[in-house]
């Protein structure tokens, strides 16, 4: 994997099987901090399902803005696991790379579970609901498989009622299909593009069992 600096000054590594940066290259960090994070305000107690870990920044951003949370990450590729072991960020993310070699991390106050396997499948074997998701494929082009409304309405039905979802999408198919499966979708900050993110909500009116 070739190591690309963005202009935050943090790194991102381009995958050669999906042609893509793994991240904006406007900034790394500041997109995850900034499209999920800060745009789902996260808060202590939440819990977070991080669908692509990747390099594993979003869930690194959630445990900088929080003290107490709960992460289940899905990541496919155990090369972008071991690529990760190379970078150098500040605490916690020693926490991320721990996580990426031995696939659960808890204390008192971090339950992290990372869920190795193609998250069309993964998503189907997690049985607890989450407040917040993050949605952070390759483009819809490139990763078809996990914008489909099949896999949405997976991730809808792991959600909570009133739970959020942010992705940094705005595909049209990719709204289009976060509506069809029950989704109010909204504009996410702009970071990096010309476009919004996204951000979804599952309404109240959903019971947990939908």
């Amino acid at each position: 994997m070739r190591l690309i600096e963005t202009k935050d000054k943090s790194f991102t590594f381009f995958n050669e099987e999906y042609q893509s940066e793994y991240h904006s290259l406007s900034g790394a960090l500041e997109e995850a901090e900034e499209k999920y994070v800060k745009a789902l305000a996260v808060e202590d107690g939440d819990s977070i399902l991080d669908v692509c870990f990747g390099m594993g920044y979003n869930s690194y951003a959630v445990l900088k803005a929080t003290i107490k949370v709960n992460i289940v990450a899905l990541e496919k590729d155990e090369k972008i696991l071991a690529a990760l072991q190379s970078i150098d960020l500040p605490e916690p993310y020693s926490l991320i790379k721990k996580l990426a070699k031995e696939k659960v991390y808890e204390d008192d106050n971090y339950s992290l579970q990372l869920v190795l396997g193609p998250a069309q499948e993964t998503i189907k074997t997690i049985h607890q609901k989450f407040d917040k998701i993050f949605l952070d494929p390759f483009s819809p082009k490139k990763n078809p498989e996990l914008w489909t409304i099949d896999f949405l309405q997976e991730i809808f039905f792991v959600l909570k009622p009133e739970g959020k979802l942010a992705t940094y999408s705005c595909a049209r198919v990719v709204r289009d299909n976060l509506r069809a499966v029950g989704f109010l979708v909204f504009d996410g900050p702009h970071v990096g593009r010309r476009g919004p993110s996204t951000i979804a909500i599952k309404p109240a009116s959903c019971e947990t069992s939908s």
